[in-house]
């Protein structure tokens, strides 16, 4: 997870959020749409960590029964 996205996020959310209080659709829809790209971004982020240390677990693995 990464500070990019976070901020991204809280981009979006204020974005939105004023787009509500000054009833600017677009603005809250853009906003609304930012926020969602960045969470993506940031759960594709934590799944790729994920998968690479499940990739570097089962090489310690294989490497330990090759000992």
């Amino acid at each position: 997870m990464s500070i990019e996205e976070k901020m991204d996020q809280a981009k979006g959310v204020v974005k939105e959020g004023v787009g509500k209080l000054t009833g600017d659709k677009k603005m809250e829809k853009e906003g609304a749409a930012e926020k969602a790209t960045a969470k993506v971004k940031e759960v594709a982020e934590d799944v790729k960590d994920a998968i690479e240390g499940t990739i570097d677990g089962v090489k310690n693995i294989v490497n330990k029964d090759k000992e």
